[in-house]
């Protein structure tokens, strides 16, 4: 039996138009994937797949760094905390990892670690490495040595509090022990279930007709999310000690220090976590404890290798979602055959049309796969997908499943071969493929034409609008939003909040409809109401405007600080056009490309766009940025171009310890910049300053001007 296999164009090969479609399906996939892990702990597809979508998403912003999104995956964390819990503000993020695949990513994130410390390669690094256990992550806040309160991870910033339910698991200390115990630690780790209490526990669960778990890790988060403690309790949840949030002090300098710490206060750590000194010794470890895993009695999905040294740590620092001092290197994905029996359209909010495989289900790697995603019409045609065909599907990761390629030896008779539809499959309107007019080529992504006049757009764009990232309106989910559109009590942001007066007026208010109460509704109209103030950044997020995910609309809400800032620069840019000054001022924000400043004028240059805006700025307030308050120091609030190669900070370190001490960072030079640091062979940035009168620095005049 042969198959044939055939792989999506590589991120090198993609055009701009390409990457951004191929992005914002990404985030879409991967949160979708997000919400089923983390909230409702009953994933679609495996965790290779997932990291396999979430390793395309960074291919592609490395290539195309003014494009990331945020609602880009490597802005985000996790899920938001569900309704039934309080919620819980971490003190100190949970970000998670990034990711290794292969040798070579090891080697790289060894070779990147050096980079940015400024070091030899030859130099020595001292690393930790541990097995990466498969379970839920939390936090659990000591305080005198008791334990307080302990939160899941959430979405990274926010999780729900289930304090409770953790002081029932035995293997967590209600009071730790020793007389070195900080006055505040929080101590982060793992929540699972081993493999021989999984099967016990199905076993019971079937002979009570209660759930069956599909896997060990849903059976610990499952478990430790009941509202009633007393299930909890009845579990059998253990738990693996790894890392720390707030610490009032430390008691070691190192990561094995520290883990030798926690075990000696009472925690349980894992032991076989070892210290390693070359990049050999982590890829040793990795061989090894991949022989082991069978045989560990618990799910593991790779390992983790952390800096040992914590002073080295707080100089790497972090970048988006995960700290440049650890990586995860994952096992390899797990694959399964089914049949493709077929492909459906999805219009997205943008009115991108998704194919999306509608499979045979099936079992792979322990999760039950019955969608997966075909990106797009050349990805079809390059895997040569016909509907009836025996396909590879493969689960990379925590996201969306993956068609690999056909059994070609299976293909029924007279299978016909997929056509994209040429006009939206819910309103009519063409649906065209975009030209790049950068490269000259067609685009890859064909997109419905009908913009408002599109019920999918719109029903979409207020999805996005209500999301966690955005509004965050509680009780007004896809399937309300889907109901009051098409009733026609929902076309447009505003009337969400004109509802509640509109429906007073009603002959058929919510509440004497079958499935709504006075309760519920008066619930929905209190979260509503509670959104009426917002912050400048989630206002621009929810607005939807293509290539404006949640980092870029930070990143536009720290430039301008308000709204009626942002107003006044973006419509000088439509107004003035590509050559403006304007336009060229939001083009240098760092993070901000010229792709971004496009969406923004063509938003705003749309007349129903700026009527929609101005509608809900009626009902609501959008509050000013709110900007973590800096470090006091003589460059606060400054804007700084770095140019040329530095030698005693290497280039990302010196960029992150201006921003650490309240700087601005632009990557380009302009009259506003107020500082030029100019390395060894800067080039044109140096002139250009020279010639706007800039003040230049040299790196050691920088460093002094950081000390006074």
């Amino acid at each position: 039996m042969t198959a044939k296999t055939a792989k999506p164009k590589s991120a090198a090969d993609l055009t701009r138009e390409d990457a951004a479609a191929e992005l914002e399906r990404l985030a879409a996939a991967i949160a979708h994937h997000d919400r089923l892990y983390y909230q409702s702990d009953a994933p679609e597809i495996t965790d290779a797949e997932y990291d396999d979508l979430r390793r395309r998403n960074e291919a592609i912003e490395s290539r195309f760094p003014d494009l990331i999104r945020d609602d880009s995956p490597s802005k985000r964390i996790g899920a938001a905390a569900v309704d039934g819990f309080g919620k819980v503000r971490h003190r100190v993020p949970m970000l998670s990892l990034g990711n290794a695949f292969a040798e070579d990513d090891v080697i790289d994130f060894a070779a990147r670690v050096h980079r940015f410390l400024g070091l030899d390669e030859s130099d020595p690094v001292a690393f930790t490495a541990e097995p990466k256990i498969d379970g839920l992550s939390i936090s659990i806040r000591y305080e005198n040595g008791k334990l307080v309160e302990a939160a899941t991870r959430g979405d990274g910033a926010e999780g729900e509090r289930v304090t409770d339910n953790v002081r029932t698991i035995k293997e967590i200390p209600h009071k730790l022990a020793g007389k070195d115990v900080p006055a505040i630690a929080e101590i982060r780790g793992e929540i699972y279930m081993s493999h021989a209490d999984f099967k016990a526990l199905n076993d019971a669960q079937a002979a009570h007709g209660g759930k069956i778990f599909a896997n060990p890790r849903n059976a610990a988060a499952g478990s430790l999310r009941q509202l009633d403690s007393t299930i909890t309790a009845a579990r059998p949840l253990r738990f693996f000690a790894y890392a720390w949030g707030e610490m009032s002090e430390f008691t070691a300098e190192t990561q094995h220090g520290m883990i030798a710490a926690m075990h000696r206060w009472g925690l349980p750590v894992n032991p076989l976590t070892r210290p390693c000194t070359t990049t050999a010794d982590l890829l040793a470890f990795y061989r090894e404890i991949g022989e082991k895993r069978a045989t560990l009695g618990y799910d593991i999905d790779g390992v983790v290798y952390k800096v040992d040294r914590l002073d080295l740590r707080e100089r790497l620092g972090f970048v988006s979602r995960s700290p440049r001092w650890a990586i995860a290197h994952k096992f390899p994905a797990e694959q399964a055959t089914t049949i493709l029996r077929a492909i459906e359209i999805q219009v997205g909010r943008t009115g991108s049309l998704t194919p999306v495989a509608k499979l045979e289900p099936v079992t792979v790697g322990g999760v039950v796969v019955s969608n997966a995603t075909l990106h797009n019409e050349d990805e079809i045609a390059r895997k040569d997908i016909h509907i009836g065909d025996t396909v590879v599907v493969q689960r990379a990761g925590d996201v969306i499943p993956q068609v690999v390629s056909v059994v070609l030896d299976k293909r029924p008779a007279g299978a016909e071969p997929f056509h994209m539809p040429h006009t939206c499959p819910v309103c009519g309107s063409h649906a065209v493929r975009e030209a790049d007019e950068t490269e000259g080529e067609r685009g890859v992504v064909r997109r419905c034409t009908g913009g408002l006049i599109c019920p999918a757009q719109a029903k979409e764009r207020l999805k996005h609008f209500v999301s966690r990232l955005a509004f965050d309106i509680e009780g007004l989910g896809e399937e309300k939003i889907e109901l009051f559109f098409d009733e026609g009590l929902l076309r447009t942001p505003a009337d969400i909040f004109t509802l509640q007066a509109r429906d007073a007026q009603s002959n058929a208010p919510l509440k004497s409809r079958k499935g709504f109460g006075a309760k519920s509704v008066d619930k929905l109209f209190a979260a509503i109401d509670a959104r009426r103030t917002i912050g400048l950044e989630r206002f621009l997020y929810a607005l939807g405007m293509r290539y404006i995910g949640e980092q870029t609309a930070k990143d536009l809400a720290k430039a301008y600080g308000t709204l009626a800032e942002f107003r006044k620069a973006v419509d000088a840019a439509v107004a003035g056009g590509k050559d403006s000054e304007a336009y060229a001022d939001i083009d240098n924000i760092e993070g901000i490309g010229e792709t971004v400043v496009d969406a923004l004028i063509d938003f705003f240059s749309e007349p129903h766009n700026v009527e929609a805006v101005d509608a809900l700025l009626a009902q609501i307030e959008v509050q000013p940025y709110e900007r973590v308050a800096a470090v006091s120091s003589p460059v606060t609030g400054k804007t700084v171009v770095f140019t040329g190669s530095l030698e005693r900070l290497s280039r990302p370190e010196a960029k992150a310890q201006a921003e650490r001490l309240g700087a601005k960072v632009a990557g380009s030079v302009s009259k506003k910049t107020d500082y030029v640091i100019a390395g060894a062979d800067a080039g044109s940035k140096l002139t250009k300053a020279q010639d706007l009168g800039v003040t230049v620095l040299t790196e050691d005049e920088w460093i002094a001007l950081l000390s006074g």
